[in-house]
């Protein structure tokens, strides 16, 4: 099993994880969502939302944009980063879903301190529901 989150500002996917309104979480098996639900931003502190996140069993996070530093700390507590991600969420979930959500440039207008912190793996994408199906597989 598998659950995304998605930075969200109303429908929309937000263009700053840390500074969305709140994140859709989507568990997803076998290509099926199993549960979703929404929950609102605890607040944006350095280090937080990653291991709140992590918490509540998120295995990849979609935004517009992240930081160098906050993907970190997301790697380091074994959750995947797309970010670029522009649209609506259910776009960005249904993308999930079926093994096309990657990355693409931060979206957050600040990219002298939100750089990928690997711009040379900007085709980075989380986990696939069927890898069989897409013959890709992170």
């Amino acid at each position: 099993m598998a659950k995304l989150a998605v930075a969200a500002d109303g429908a929309l996917v937000s263009a700053h994880f840390g500074r969305c309104g709140q994140y859709v979480l989507v568990e997803a098996q076998d290509g099926r969502i199993l549960n979703r639900t929404v929950i609102d931003n605890p607040g944006h502190e350095p280090g937080r939302l990653p291991i709140y996140l992590a918490q509540l069993g998120v295995t990849c996070v979609a935004a517009g944009g992240m930081g160098a530093r906050a993907q970190q700390n997301f790697a380091a507590h074994g959750i995947s980063t797309v970010v670029g991600v522009t649209g609506t969420v259910d776009e960005a979930v249904q993308a999930w879903l079926s093994g096309e959500l990657s990355s693409s440039p931060n979206t957050c207008g600040r990219a002298d301190t939100h750089a990928a912190a690997d711009p040379a793996h900007a085709a980075t994408h989380c986990w696939e529901p069927d890898p069989h199906k897409t013959g890709k597989e992170d």
